[in-house]
């Protein structure tokens, strides 16, 4: 008897393997990467976009300065005693006792002959404890003795002068020996002398660094000005990381098409490693390692690519940013965020085809069919609850708060994602009514699902952002449209003497510097053709101490408190104040208030129901030690006595008159503010612009109402950018699709398919994507900003219908004939589809 004794069954993926097994696969998805990285050249190239554009926009973020950093240094405590000559110095003196270490920078007007702005001339240490960080020698040397000077680039232009040169202003020769600059502020214009030559001082400065206990536990000097440097959260790199974070969800939904793609293509390599033995994990093992490799290669090469851009171009950037850069202070740790981001990107891309081809079955897998399609409902579900989510949440938020609107968005855009799937099972049903060409290309789409829903979320992604910019910049032009409310009627324009209108400190001027500002008005006035030209004049304290070359002028504002460094305030914000004018005859004659009309008690004459709560700020401040340090000069205690008068209710329009009763019992001194002009018709923004280089040649401003140009060229180019990049969305889409699809191509040549019906192919594939996903953005972007305008919808009633049209329109044409010209190309064999 002969005893024969066979080997077990075959078990068919039930092994692991161990970490031998792992590190076989990982090195056969390496060989194929490094034998196929040309079809995933463009998952690469995005990846590599992706983060150099972070790690610049990083380098950017990283280097822009605190906004005070400019004025205050490295101090935080920023002094401005209001005496003069030895009162000045014992003020000085006092806070150099309490605090020990302080520096003083004397500051002095320098008038500039056409201009009503002065330059500022700077004395101060360049070796200073705090403020050396705001001077930076381009060229020559600082100043040393009392003749000398050193000018900015800008003053240097202004004068006309050169290293050697000789600047004579008020009586007084100085050398420039020295160019300089404030490296925190590139568009500061001052000239710079040595410690104590800039006398007699228009102002002074004191630069102290303290706690915020110990700066509230000292007495300060009567009548000082106090500003305080406030802790500005460094948000600049979240938010780019943010933008990246949407540019990768970019890239991902291409990438996991592309992935998909290339699952397909090694369905049949796939299945042969199931057949001798691998287990369902080494088959998404192959995939997932694949697309870490994918990762990592892209994130360092972008990160390699981003360190190059930043350090070759970084420097020019710094006339733009207006400030110095320094190359080598970058974020390292957000930039390695960012190439975590990016890798982790890639291997999600890559994790759901791997999921979707290890659970394909051997024999299907070895003869190349797809997986039928999921149901696309149970996405849809969850897409419908979060599209819901989204929508609720923005209306919720009333346009104010801040989580719910950045939650709304997010959970908008991934709804609508997930509602894809719907869109292309959508295309697939209408695909029995069209002809022979658009139907093989529409049920070509619904058969692979998986690949046409992640491109059309991308599709859909970019045309929602374009879309949802155009609505609203059509929101914006309508309102700058509409004839009531805003800052100033259509027809008028408000020139100020300072550049930041009543938000800042009113420069005096002389004679001729008045005379010279109302000559560049009449020329502003003249070019609009205007039919009036309305002086506006302000109340100022004088003996209130200067900033930045002027006073701040009388306001009503409403008091918020705060905390600041842990200690307590008020903060008064420009938004809620009340500027006040005073009642010249030529105002009251504008709005046709009778003098004599007027109460010889009234305070105020105002157009609005009450001033309440509210305190008047930058006059007759009390001693500066019995006030929080952050409160500006304010009288609380004032209670004004209002007379109601016919006064328009614009926000920049006077709306507030001080009477000759307040001024007298104030004891401020009346200055010119500004001019108002008057055109016959609404302006246009050339006009606008037109003025504006009118006014700035005279070192003055202008403020007009918002027409919307801006804002509807902005739109224009992001739906022009939209559309690119649909349109290169598409070309890869198509172009996988069609890769894949080349053995049924030839079978279609084979059977006598003539050129066009291969063309007809190619563009009904574009097209249909296009269509779906212009639509699909369109409508979420409605959505969302119907339920942000949900109390006035009445807006999005004003369609920008040029920009709509072409992502709705013109996208889906551009798709079609660009389908249609790049394709029918005979192949030129028969050849069968090659096992890997």
């Amino acid at each position: 008897m002969t005893l024969a004794v066979q080997d077990p069954p075959l078990a068919l993926g039930p092994g692991h393997g161990g970490m031998a097994a792992r590190r076989a696969v990982v090195r056969w998805a390496w060989r194929l990467f490094r034998r196929e990285w040309r079809q995933q050249s463009l998952v690469l190239a995005l990846l590599v976009l992706a983060v150099a554009a972070t790690t610049a926009g990083l380098g950017v973020a990283a280097n822009t300065p605190n906004s005070q950093a400019s004025s205050f240094g490295t101090a935080n405590f920023l002094v401005t005693p209001s005496s003069a000559g030895a009162r000045l110095g014992a003020d000085v003196t006092a806070l150099r006792t309490a605090f020990g270490t302080v520096e003083v920078i004397e500051h002095q007007k320098i008038p500039v002959p056409g201009s009503a702005n002065a330059v500022d001339l700077r004395a101060q240490d360049p070796r200073g404890p705090y403020g050396r960080s705001m001077l930076r020698l381009d060229a020559g040397r600082y100043p040393r003795g009392p003749d000398e000077i050193a000018v900015t680039d800008r003053v240097a232009t202004t004068f006309n002068l050169r290293l050697g040169d000789t600047l004579d202003r008020s009586g007084r020769r100085r050398t420039v020996v020295g160019l300089v600059e404030n490296p925190l502020n590139l568009r500061d214009r001052f000239a710079l002398v040595a410690p104590g030559q800039a006398t007699p001082a228009d102002h002074v400065v004191v630069l102290i660094r303290a706690t915020a206990a110990e700066f509230a536990g000292t007495t300060l000097p009567d009548r000082v000005s106090v500003e305080i440097r406030g802790e500005e959260p460094d948000t600049a790199g979240v938010g780019v990381l943010l933008l990246a974070t949407v540019g990768l969800l970019f890239v991902g939904l291409l990438a996991f098409a592309g992935f998909t793609v290339m699952a397909q293509r090694r369905l049949r390599a796939l299945g042969l490693l199931g057949a001798i033995g691998a287990s369902h994990r080494h088959i998404r093992l192959v995939l997932v390692a694949n697309g870490a490799v994918i990762g990592v290669v892209g994130a360092l090469a972008g990160a390699a690519t981003g360190l190059a851009v930043w350090f070759a171009f970084g420097p020019r950037l710094e006339s733009l940013v207006g400030h110095r850069i320094d190359r080598f202070q970058l974020p390292w740790l957000l930039v390695l965020v960012a190439v975590l981001l990016a890798t982790l990107t890639a291997v999600c891309a890559a994790w759901w085809p791997a999921r979707a081809a290890a659970r394909i079955p051997v024999v299907s897998a070895l003869s190349a069919r797809p997986a039928p399609p999921r149901p696309a409902h149970r996405l849809a579900a969850l897409g419908g609850v979060l599209l819901l989510g989204g929508l609720g949440a923005l209306v919720t938020a009333q346009q104010t708060r801040a989580p719910l609107i950045v939650g709304g968005v997010l959970a908008t855009a991934v709804g609508l994602l997930l509602l894809t799937p719907v869109g292309i099972a959508a295309l697939g049903r209408l695909a029995r009514i069209a002809p022979l060409a658009p139907r093989l290309a529409l049920r070509d789409l619904a058969r692979y699902r998986a690949r046409s829903s992640a491109a059309l979320a991308a599709i859909g992604l970019a045309m929602g952002i374009a879309a949802a910019v155009a609505l609203s910049a059509g929101v914006d032009v309508a309102k700058a449209a509409v004839p009531t409310g805003g800052n100033l009627p259509t027809d008028q324009i408000a020139v100020w003497l300072s550049q930041d209108a009543l938000d800042g400190p009113v420069p005096p001027l002389t004679p001729a510097q008045a005379a010279n500002a109302r000559l560049r008005v009449d020329a502003i006035a003249a070019d609009l053709h205007a039919t009036s030209v309305l002086p506006l004049q302000v109340a100022v304290d004088p003996n209130a101490p200067q900033e930045r070359g002027g006073r701040e002028p009388a306001r009503m504002g409403k008091p918020h408190p705060v905390v600041i460094n842990g200690q307590p305030g008020t903060n008064y914000e420009g938004a809620e104040a009340v500027p006040l004018f005073v009642a010249t005859p030529e105002l009251l004659g504008r709005y046709r208030i009778d003098p004599s009309s007027i109460d010889p008690g009234t305070d105020i004459l105002t157009s609005r129901a009450g001033l309440d709560g509210y305190d008047l700020i930058g006059v007759n401040s009390p001693p500066r030690a019995a006030q929080p340090p952050n409160d500006p000069g304010r009288r609380s205690n004032w209670r004004p006595r209002l007379q109601h008068a016919a006064l328009p209710t614009y926000t920049t329009l006077p709306s507030a008159l001080l009477t000759t009763h307040a001024v007298q019992s104030l004891r401020v001194t009346v200055v010119p503010a500004g001019w108002l002009v008057r055109a016959p018709r609404p302006l246009t923004q050339a006009q606008i612009d037109r003025a504006e280089q009118t006014a700035l040649a005279a070192g003055l401003s202008v403020e007009a109402r918002p027409t919307g140009a801006d804002v509807a060229r902005l739109a224009d180019n992001v739906t022009g950018v939209g559309i690119a990049v649909a349109l290169g969305v598409l070309a890869m889409t198509v172009g996988l699709i069609r890769s894949e699809s080349a053995r049924d191509l030839r079978m279609l040549t084979a059977t006598g398919a003539r050129r066009s019906t291969r063309r007809a192919l190619t563009a009904a594939t574009a097209a249909a994507l296009a269509v779906v996903g212009a639509g699909m953005g369109t409508a979420g972007a409605y959505l969302a900003l119907l339920a942000w305008y949900h109390r006035e919808p009445h807006w999005l009633g004003h369609v920008p219908a040029l920009d709509l049209a072409a992502i709705l329109v013109g996208l889906p044409v551009i798709a079609y004939a660009g389908g249609w010209l790049l394709a029918g190309k005979e192949a030129p064999t028969l050849a069968r589809q090659p096992i890997e």
